[in-house]
């Protein structure tokens, strides 16, 4: 039998939906239930931003769209994950704050007012500027020299550092403060890794002792991106001798701070083998790291049995087929012992991996599926998986719109699980449309990036 959903008393219809993160299992309503509560909640917050985000009445007025009562009328709303990179690149190389700010302002709730910006020297310091005026921009560390740019609240920050934690609870991890964290590598020094760290580092973290960081600078997205916009201007042929040799010194640094890292990593994972630890990070630098204890000499058989290990994935890293057997006998975890989630930092909130291997959908994030294009829905089916394009819309964002289509090529179900869930589930064979020979072409992102240009 269907478990009923359960309803808060008061507050809005995205409140309501929003608020069941506190329950003890926002996964178990039916999906028939939770759709038309969705619906109700989205065109809710449809109503009150298609005035304030600009972008949002664009494609409100292109798609025709005034209300919605559909899944399809989702659909010509949502924003392509390219558009938080659709300012021109020559704005960024050239430190066009200004410019770049009235871009931001194009994609985001509250307004983002002209600010003092000629003592500025770099990305770093802009993000900075813009955090003192209460716009928290995260960025994605892009490999092609745009980085993508996201704006969000106070809100937004305290939302993915609750949900984060409530992913890891719904995982079977309690925190109960009994444990070492060890964080693998560095960390991007954006607002929302911050912010998501401190809630998990406070509910696990033994008494007394540290948690552990690998000792090295942190990364920042400033200086991510001026070391692609150098290798450019050296393809291009612009770069002066003296650019080139400060490039090739960072890069040489850059590589001997990744070595730091493992050597740190594997150094103190083998210090508090005795202790119960809670590692965090991606297979790839934990693979290395693996590799590394094993040369020194130690094995599952030297760590504690109940280690647990929260993981985002491989991230394109390149592995040996048996890359997860070799990590977990390295530290003697177990799959009860390990929470994978599924997320993107275009959303707000990620999807935890359930014991069958599905990663679900909480009730307050509707999961759409499109066809390659991102142009048209495909219809969730009665019965079986479908597969297509990912796109969500997320009721928890404050900052920015809640609907993005993804990159990523999916196959869903809107079945129950095994595990015993109702949610909407997604297989956890996850590709890239841009590993892909075709690339990742949605439809939309043209028309979205000609008119932020055409606003900015």
């Amino acid at each position: 039998m269907d478990a009923p959903v359960k309803e808060l008393d008061t507050g809005s219809a995205v409140d309501r939906l929003v608020g069941l993160i506190e329950t003890e299992n926002p996964f178990e309503a039916p999906y028939s239930e939770i759709l038309p509560k969705q619906l109700e909640a989205i065109n809710e917050r449809f109503q009150d931003r298609v005035e304030k985000i600009k972008l949002l009445q664009n494609r409100a007025e292109t798609g025709g769209i005034t209300e919605v009562r559909s899944m399809a009328d989702v659909v010509p709303l949502l924003f392509a994950h390219t558009a938080y990179k659709s300012y021109p690149e020559s704005w960024l190389m050239d430190q066009k704050w200004d410019r770049l700010g009235r871009w931001l302002d194009t994609v985001s709730t509250n307004r983002v007012e002209k600010m003092e910006t000629s003592d500025l020297k770099g990305l770093d310091d802009w993000l900075e500027r813009l955090e003192e005026h209460g716009h928290y921009v995260s960025c994605s560390s892009g490999t092609t020299g745009k980085c993508a740019m996201m704006n969000a609240t106070k809100a937004d920050l305290e939302f993915c550092g609750q949900s984060l934690l409530h992913v890891i609870r719904w995982s079977g991890l309690a925190p109960n403060h009994d444990r070492r964290m060890i964080n693998m590598g560095q960390v991007a020094k954006t607002p929302r890794n911050m912010a998501t760290g401190a809630p998990m580092r406070e509910a696990f973290s033994m008494p007394d002792v540290d948690p552990f960081s690998p000792d090295v600078p942190p990364i920042t997205i400033g200086g991510i991106t001026d070391m692609v916009i150098m290798r450019k201007r050296i393809a291009d042929g612009t770069a002066t001798p003296q650019e080139i040799a400060n490039y090739e010194a960072e890069a040489k640094a850059r590589e001997e701070i990744v070595k730091s890292c493992v050597e740190q990593s594997a150094n103190a994972l083998i210090e508090s083998r005795h202790l119960p630890l809670h590692i965090m990070g991606l297979y790839g630098p934990l693979f290395q790291v693996a590799e590394l204890v094993r040369s020194k000499g130690y094995s599952g058989k030297d760590f504690q049995e109940n280690t647990a290990f929260i993981s985002g994935g491989l991230k394109r890293a390149q592995l040996p087929e048996d890359y997860q057997e070799f990590i977990f006998g390295t530290f003697n975890l177990t799959r009860e012992r390990m929470c994978h989630a599924y997320g993107m930092q275009e959303l707000n909130t990620t999807a935890p991996r359930c014991s069958e291997g599905r990663y679900h959908m909480a009730p307050w994030v509707m999961l759409l599926l499109l066809d390659e294009s991102g142009d048209a829905l495909i219809e969730p089916p009665a019965t079986g998986e479908v597969e297509g394009r990912a796109a969500f819309f997320d009721l928890s964002l404050d900052g920015r719109w809640g609907g993005v289509i993804s990159g990523d090529k999916v196959r869903a179900t809107w079945e129950p699980c095994a595990c015993g869930n109702f949610s909407p589930s997604i297989d956890p064979n996850i590709q890239r449309y841009a590993d892909m020979a075709s690339g990742d072409k949605i439809a939309c992102s043209g028309t979205i990036d000609a008119y932020v240009r055409g606003v900015t």
